[in-house]
């Protein structure tokens, strides 16, 4: 049976309106169903990833505090057993015929409280520096200065910059900045020691081959 075909303009005006109504409607439902099928799967994978994710990186975090931890009593004991009276030695590498483990580590540096107060003086300093010099503010010196005490978005002072002000110490030619100075470079200790670790294992042709732990290189 043939479906007979019915022209737009052939209809009443309230036809017309009516048939825009129910394609309306019609279009207006495909779209809620493509948009519900997208967030369903959208939520499926989020879910599944979520799933995975959240205990591998809970076994990461464990492993690497329970890998500090073994490494460091490893360490005195390797120390005690070489009668090794220096603190200088920080890593090591440990292994048999078929594993071995290598622990790198290096101190940290940075600034304690002191350099707060250096800080806060140099910038009392500078302020009452800049009132004999012509330009004021604007004198580049006291710009340089200004700027090589700025924070980055940690919040933390930088070495190189610090380091920057040590130069023109002598172009100061100040009691107050060589004080200011020296209060920076008391500052700057060792503040942590950072850990790293490399595993290896060896191949069935003898060969060493890494482990890797770290999900960016797998």
């Amino acid at each position: 049976m043939e479906t007979k075909q019915v022209s737009v303009e052939s209809l009443s005006a309230e036809e017309q309106d009516r048939l825009y109504q129910e394609l309306q409607a019609k279009r207006k439902n495909r779209s809620i169903e493509a948009r519900e099928a997208y967030e369903s799967c959208r939520d499926q994978f989020l879910y599944e990833v979520e799933k995975r994710v959240i205990p591998y990186a809970q076994d990461g975090t464990d492993l690497i505090k329970w890998m500090r931890g073994e490494s460091s009593a490893f360490m005195e004991i390797l120390k005690n057993y070489g009668k090794l009276k220096r603190d200088d030695q920080l890593g090591f590498t440990a292994g048999n015929e078929t594993f071995r483990v290598t622990c790198s580590a290096q101190r940290v540096k940075g600034f304690d409280e002191r350099a707060d107060v250096a800080a806060k003086r140099l910038v009392d300093f500078l302020k009452e520096w800049i009132k004999n010099r012509d330009n004021g503010e604007k004198d580049p010196m006291y710009q340089l200065c200004m700027t090589m005490i700025q924070r980055n978005d940690n919040g933390e002072l930088d070495n190189k910059s610090i380091s920057r002000l040590y130069e023109v110490e002598e172009s100061f030619n100040s009691t107050d900045y060589s004080e200011i100075m020296s209060l920076f470079r008391e500052s700057f200790v060792i503040k942590n020691t950072v850990s790293y670790f490399t595993f290896e294992k060896k191949d069935k042709d003898g060969n060493w081959k890494k482990v890797e732990v770290s999900f960016c290189r797998m």
